[in-house]
């Protein structure tokens, strides 16, 4: 899969139907895996990275430690899988719609190798309370080079 990179703004109809914009759409399947993300927002995979990433999951956790199960029940057992149809747009369940707060106005993150969904507003709210802890973060970065 190609990187996908780029923040877009799109609307959630009233049958919770998001439309992906066109630049991510030639570069995703026409079947994408949906999850709980670990911020108040949404994973979207291909299906071979959502494999991926499930099983290095499961690989590191264990049905035998609380702290593991809480992982699986959180990340991978509310995942599903969502059809691209004809007009690029997926479905979102509502169970998903309401952990992420969802609501009509909604942006889209694409971060190399998955996209986070976010509700706007609540998208705003986190990047400005986390606006210092940016700027600690980026500080530590101080001997990354582009050589």
């Amino acid at each position: 899969m190609k990187s996908l990179t780029g923040e877009f703004k799109n609307t959630l109809d009233e049958k919770g139907r998001l439309s992906l914009p066109a630049r991510l759409r030639a570069n995703l399947s026409s079947t994408l895996v949906i999850t709980r993300g670990i911020d108040p927002c949404l994973w979207l995979f291909i299906p071979e990275e959502w494999e991926v990433l499930s099983q290095r999951i499961l690989a590191s956790t264990s049905l035998f430690q609380a702290r593991s199960r809480l992982i699986q029940r959180r990340i991978i057992a509310p995942a599903q899988e969502v059809e691209v149809d004809k007009l690029g747009r997926i479905f979102i369940p509502q169970s998903l719609r309401e952990w992420a707060g969802l609501s009509k106005e909604c942006v889209i993150l694409a971060i190399s190798r998955y996209i986070e969904i976010w509700d706007s507003q609540r998208y705003q709210a986190y990047m400005e309370e986390k606006q210092s802890e940016f700027l600690m973060a980026a500080e530590e970065l101080g001997g990354l080079t582009l050589s």
